[in-house]
């Protein structure tokens, strides 16, 4: 895998750029340099607050019925601001299994993804979208979000019980994991086609760094322990399993810490190697 490229800060879509300058303004923060998950998890409120689901339910209520286009973490859009490369390998998954996508979404909240690519994959013959979230989302998730399409589970041998996944979507869920290579290792048995990895933090350093994540109250009030990934390790970590087909700059772009270390949002189309 080669290095990806400092790409043109300005491509950031408007709506998106606005978005993240509200952030920025709100002061969402990269603290510390951390030696384990521990001590940073220490410095944190976490992600599991009841009041953080709720707001996210009812946003995710909104864009269901229509009432708005889009959300992420929340936060409401009045027009939906496409992941291309995210929607690329979905649509290449499906191109490649006769028209079939089915979606293992790790970590995929409520379905954003799915809503926020809803109108694309109407034009295919089978969708299947199963989020694989903590227990108290899931809950939520099939209480009050749940299709035909749109499933829900609490573990990933659940959702595969019941269904075999060709593309693996893990957008912006690794840095928040304690222990992401973990995750990797079980994600690799499960036969996808494709691996989608979206709004991941990565450094040109030679090791990962550990640092807390402050949202601002603006969002919902929350921190939680957060890897940035070194690029060069990542790639080690997929290179037995995966070959990389297309690397991207996500939309949130470049970032500093609050020791005014630099990184930078990736993310990568993959394919299997076996």
């Amino acid at each position: 895998m080669s290095v990806l490229k400092a790409l043109a800060r300005d491509w950031l879509p408007p709506v998106l750029a606005r978005w993240f300058r509200q952030v920025r303004g709100g002061r969402l923060r990269f603290e510390g340099d951390f030696a384990t998950w521990e001590e940073a998890n220490s410095h944190c409120t976490g992600y599991g607050a009841e009041e953080i689901l709720a707001k996210v339910l009812a946003s995710t209520l909104k864009v269901k019925h229509g009432e708005v286009a889009a959300e992420r973490d929340s936060v409401l859009f009045d027009q939906i601001e496409y992941a291309w490369p995210v929607l690329a390998g979905l649509m290449w998954a499906a191109a490649r299994s006769g028209g079939r996508l089915n979606v293992l979404d790790f970590g995929g909240a409520l379905g954003s993804s799915y809503f926020q690519n809803r109108k694309f994959l109407q034009s295919l013959p089978d969708v299947r979208w199963n989020v694989v979230e903590q227990p108290h989302y899931v809950e939520a998730g099939r209480k009050h979000i749940q299709d035909e399409q749109l499933r829900f589970y609490k573990t990933i041998v659940e959702c595969l019980s019941e269904n075999k996944p060709n593309v693996i979507l893990l957008s912006s869920v690794l840095q928040y994991l304690e222990s992401p290579a973990d995750l990797i290792s079980e994600l690799n048995k499960v036969g996808a086609l494709c691996l989608v990895v979206d709004r991941t933090p990565f450094t040109l350093h030679a090791k990962d760094k550990l640092v807390v994540q402050k949202v601002p109250a603006a969002i919902y009030s929350a921190s939680y322990p957060m890897w940035i990934f070194s690029l060069s390790e990542f790639e080690k970590l997929l290179a037995n399993n995966w070959c990389l087909i297309a690397p991207n700059i996500s939309s949130e772009g470049y970032v500093r810490t609050t020791n005014d270390s630099e990184f930078s949002f990736q993310g990568m189309l993959l394919e299997t190697c076996r």
